[in-house]
């Protein structure tokens, strides 16, 4: 009786939270459901594989799903457009941006391997049809792309190094191609460099107190030709 109990419980308790994302975004049915099997994915991986802070699991909409869809109160990718996804670890913020985006292009990139194998475990479950993934330094990868999207891997300047030569050379958004990056606290210092970057704070987009110091960071990228 406790284990279906538990589990009815943990059911609810789901399709509460993922309601959040209804809150911000007028989602498919379809999507509604891919978002409503994150969680228990995510928590079945997790206790085999630490993805995710375990402290923080019962946060997955609000600190993981939601905030990686900051970046959608930036931008609307387009249908066909491509987007790389720089240390993705456990997916994100490349499969909340997918389920959301189901015509655009997500390459998820990671050095670490297992973490990978969930992703596309979850990719796969969820029946997403729009992500690749590859084991990998980004240094390493050669394609281009419109956006390069990320989740604070390393400071701005690094980051841009680590992409160089990574963005195609026309654009078809609103927002030149470059760099959608998910950061928070005080980035005067970080970003002193860079004359064209623009910051949007989430707390603009979001009600919950966890976005009071989160950013969507936008720096546009000149293309480069590769070098023969």
């Amino acid at each position: 009786m406790s284990f279906w109990y538990d589990l009815v419980s943990l059911y609810k308790n789901n399709v509460m939270q993922s309601r959040i994302i209804q809150k911000y975004f007028d989602l498919t049915p379809k999507q509604i459901d891919q978002f409503e099997r994150l969680y228990p994915l995510y928590k079945d991986w997790n206790s085999k594989i630490n993805v995710i802070s375990r402290k923080n699991i019962d946060q997955l909409y609000t600190n993981h799903v939601l905030h990686s869809l900051g970046i959608a109160k930036v931008i609307d990718f387009l249908p066909g457009a491509d987007v790389l996804d720089v240390g993705t670890g456990g997916g994100f913020p490349g499969i909340p941006l997918a389920i959301l985006f189901p015509d655009t292009n997500f390459h998820l990139v990671d050095s670490i391997g297992k973490k990978l194998k969930v992703v596309d475990a979850i990719a796969r479950e969820t029946g997403l049809d729009n992500i690749k993934t590859t084991h990998d330094r980004v240094e390493n990868i050669k394609d281009t792309y419109d956006f390069i999207v990320s989740r604070a891997v390393t400071q701005m300047p690094d980051f841009v190094k680590w992409v160089k030569g990574k963005v195609k050379k026309e654009s078809k958004h609103p927002l030149k191609n470059g760099i959608l990056y998910l950061k928070g606290g005080d980035l005067t210092k970080e970003l002193a460099p860079y004359k064209n970057v623009r910051i949007y704070d989430l707390k603009n987009y979001f009600d919950e107190d966890f976005f009071d110091t989160k950013k969507v960071v936008y720096l546009p990228l000149k293309y480069r030709a590769p070098v023969i």
